[in-house]
Formats: C-alpha cells, structure tokens, sequence
C-alpha cells in the first residue's frame, strides 16, 4: 500500500465538482491516502450543482476520512505534516487571489499556507472565468513560486467565455505525480 498522504482541496466552483469526484477516486485507486478538505463555501453551499451534505457525504464515504472544513482543523497540517502533496481542485478565481497574496481565511488557503511552510508541493486545478484577466496576474505570480504546479488547463469556451479556463481534471493523477517528484506537468497550457 502506498503511504503517500494528499490532501484534496475543493473550493467553490461547484459546477466541476462531478468531473472532480472521480478524479479524487482515482487517486484512491492507485493507492494514495485521500484526505478531503472543502472551502466554507464548498462544505455549505447548496446550488443547483448539488446539495453541500451529498458532497461532504461522498467524499466521506469515498476516503474514509472527515472532510477538513475549518481554519482550526487545517491548522496541524504544517506543523504535524500531515500531507505530502495537496491538491486544490477545483481551485477557484477567488482562491487563486487569495494564495498569491497571502490570505489563509479558509480551510482550503489555510491548508495550502500550512503546508507550504515545510516545502511541501502543493497541485492547483483552475476553474475559473477570469483566468485570462484578472486571475491572470495570480496565476502568473503563482507559477512562479518554487513548489507550486498546476493541472495542465486550457480555455473551455473561448467564444462565450473568452476569460474563462479550466484544468483538464482527467490530468490530475500524472499532475499529482509529477509533482510528487517536483515536476511540472507539461504543456502547462493547451
């Protein structure tokens, strides 16, 4: 059995939340450790996506494990390193802002901030509108810091939404590997 421990990080884009589920499954499936962390707004937030219990419950089931939802129980994560890689997917707009400038406000930042501190690789899958404009500049200052790495993404409507990109969830385990080993899986952009 591998020991390898990732957390995975959900945030509010609530509209990937079914291609991200079975990417979390397929990680247990080759044998990591799975320990689900949700954004406030992820564990609570019903939308026509889904009821917030039917997520927490899911992911529950899934990895045996209690979702991590609060700033305390994301706490330990650094000092106790609890985690050998974490995951944010879907990693929103919002979440992007708040990583590139410092802000630990949530389960999910402060999961990332905690686990930084030891040099830890952390795994970002953006979904977001306005990754080609005012994401833009956190995801570049993002990818530019050591240790950090991203699902390869693309735009996903370029003609209605022409901001807008979303990692290639399906990508997730070799990204997760790769970054495992400190490496970027490429091409970042396609």
């Amino acid at each position: 059995m591998n020991e390898t421990r990732i957390g995975f990080a959900l945030t509010g884009s609530f509209c990937t939340f079914g291609a991200v589920f079975p990417r979390m499954q397929q990680l247990l499936d080759h044998g990591y450790r799975v320990i689900p962390i949700m954004s406030q707004h992820a564990y609570e937030t019903d939308t026509r996506f889904g009821l917030a219990k039917e997520w927490v419950r899911r992911a529950e089931e899934m990895t045996g494990e209690k979702v991590i939802h609060t700033i305390a129980q994301a706490e330990p994560i650094g000092p106790k390193k609890l985690l050998d890689l974490l995951i944010i997917a879907p990693c929103t707009g919002n979440t992007l802002g708040k990583l590139a400038c410092g802000i630990s406000d949530t389960a999910a930042t402060l999961a990332y901030k905690s686990h930084r501190r030891n040099g830890r690789p952390v795994l970002l899958a953006v979904s977001t509108n306005d990754a080609l404009a005012g994401a833009a500049a956190n995801i570049g200052a993002l990818m530019g810091r050591k240790g950090v790495y991203f699902v390869p993404y693309e735009q996903d409507d370029y003609r209605q939404k022409p901001t807008s990109c979303v990692a290639d969830f399906e990508k997730i385990l070799p990204a997760a590997e790769a970054a495992l080993e400190g490496r970027q899986l490429q091409p970042v952009i396609f």
